[in-house]
C-alpha cells in the first residue's frame, strides 16, 4: 500500500518552500537594483530594458525548465519576475493603442510584463509620436492579422519613422461575451466593436437569437458599458474584463479560434543578435518585368528563409510598390549583410525596420 504524506505536512512544506522562494525573488530583486546603480553611474541616459538580453533569460528557462510545470508557465512567471524586477531600476512607459482593455495592451502586457506603465492613445500614428518624442520609451503597434492581413497604417508610418522594431508579440483574439449576470436568459443587448460583432455572428445566433447587438467605438468600450448596465453584455479580450470588473460567462464564442494578431514593438535602440532573430525590411521598387525575382533571388541565393513578403503601392511614385518583407536572421549576420548589398542597386530604397528576438510567449 502506498503510503500517503498527511496533508498538514504537505502544506508545511509548501509554507517552508514559499518563504525561500520569496527569499530568493527579492534577492534578485535586490540584484536588479544593483544593476540600475551600474547602469546610471556609467550612463545615466542608459535603456534598462534590453530586449535581446530577456529573450536569451527565458530561453534558458524553458530549456532548464525540469517540470511539472510547461515552459510556456514557466517562461510567464519568469516575464512578470523580470517585470517587476525591471520598474525598481526604472519603470518602462509602453504607448498602446486605447482604451484600457484592448487587444493591444493585452500584447504589452505579454510582452512586457504587467509592471510597465502602458499608456493609452488613440490612433497608431500617436504610438509612433509617443517613441519617437521620447515621451514613452517603446510603443506596441499591431502589424497583420491572419486573418484580414497587414495593418495598413502601421505600415505607412514604417516608412518615415526612425523606430526599431525591437520585438515581437502574437495574440489569439479570443472573444469573451461578459455581463454582470448569472446567465444567458438575462441579457438583453450585446455590445461589441463592429468586427467582434461579425467575427461572433454564429455563436450569437444560436445561444443569443432576438437579442440586440449594438455596436461601440472599441471592445473596451463594451466592457465599460457592460459593467454598469445590467442586461447589457458585451464582447471584449480578458484584459477589459478585469479592468471594468466584468463576469465572464462564455470564453472562446468567436467563429474562427485561430485568428491571431501580431504586434510589433517600437522603440529607439538596436536589439543584439540572439541567434534566434527575425529581421523586417522595408524595399521599394518600380513595377517592371522581374522586379519580384530581383528582390527575391538574392535570399534564395544566401539561404535566407523569408517568412513573409506583403506589397502595396508606396505612394511615393506613380506604379511604384512597397514591399514589407520578414526575413530569418540578423541584420549583421553574414549572409544577410551580402545579401542586402546586393539588393541596392536592383530596388529604389531598402530600410532595415529592425532586427530583434522571435516571440518566446
Amino acid at each position: 500500500m502506498t503510503n500517503v504524506i498527511p496533508l498538514a505536512d504537505l502544506r508545511n512544506q509548501i509554507d517552508a518552500i514559499d518563504q525561500q522562494v520569496l527569499q530568493l525573488i527579492n534577492q534578485r530583486a535586490s540584484l536588479a537594483e544593483e544593476v540600475a546603480k551600474t547602469k546610471i553611474a556609467s550612463d545615466e541616459d542608459s535603456c534598462f530594458y534590453r530586449p535581446d538580453r530577456e529573450a536569451l533569460v527565458l530561453r534558458r528557462i524553458k530549456e532548464l525548465n525540469p517540470g511539472p510545470l510547461s515552459n510556456d508557465t514557466a517562461a510567464r512567471f519568469f516575464r512578470e519576475l523580470m517585470s517587476a524586477c525591471l520598474a525598481l531600476e526604472r519603470p518602462l512607459q509602453v504607448a498602446f493603442l486605447g482604451p484600457e482593455g484592448t487587444f493591444t495592451q493585452q500584447a504589452a502586457y505579454k510582452h512586457f510584463g504587467h509592471a510597465v506603465c502602458t499608456e493609452a492613445v488613440t490612433t497608431i500614428e500617436d504610438i509612433f509620436q509617443e517613441v519617437e518624442s521620447g515621451r514613452c520609451q517603446f510603443g506596441v503597434v499591431p502589424i497583420e492579422n491572419s486573418t484580414e492581413g497587414v495593418v495598413t497604417p502601421t505600415l505607412d508610418r514604417f516608412v518615415a519613422s526612425p523606430v526599431q522594431i525591437c520585438g515581437e508579440v502574437a495574440i489569439r483574439i479570443q472573444h469573451n461575451l461578459m455581463a454582470n449576470v448569472t446567465s444567458l436568459n438575462e441579457i438583453t443587448e450585446v455590445v461589441s466593436h463592429r468586427q467582434s460583432l461579425a467575427q461572433c455572428r454564429k455563436w450569437l445566433d444560436k445561444y443569443l437569437p432576438g437579442v440586440l447587438c449594438t455596436e461601440v467605438n472599441s471592445n473596451a468600450e463594451a466592457a465599460r458599458i457592460a459593467s454598469s448596465k445590467p442586461g447589457v453584455a458585451a464582447i471584449a479580450g480578458e484584459v477589459a474584463a478585469e479592468i471594468y470588473n466584468v463576469s465572464i460567462l462564455e470564453s472562446g464564442i468567436e467563429d474562427q479560434p485561430d485568428n491571431t494578431t501580431r504586434f510589433v514593438i517600437i522603440g529607439r535602440l538596436t536589439s543584439v543578435s540572439t541567434n534566434e532573430d527575425k529581421t523586417s525590411l522595408l524595399i521599394s521598387t518600380k513595377n517592371h518585368a522581374g522586379a519580384l525575382y530581383s528582390i527575391i533571388e538574392p535570399f534564395a541565393k544566401y539561404g535566407i528563409s523569408m517568412t513573409k513578403i506583403e506589397s502595396r503601392p508606396s505612394r511615393q511614385g506613380l506604379w511604384d510598390y512597397l514591399f514589407f518583407i520578414d526575413i530569418d536572421g540578423h541584420q549583421t549576420d553574414k549572409d544577410i549583410v551580402t545579401a542586402l548589398e546586393e539588393l541596392k542597386s536592383r530596388v529604389t530604397m531598402i530600410k532595415v525596420l529592425g532586427s530583434y528576438p522571435k516571440a518566446i510567449l
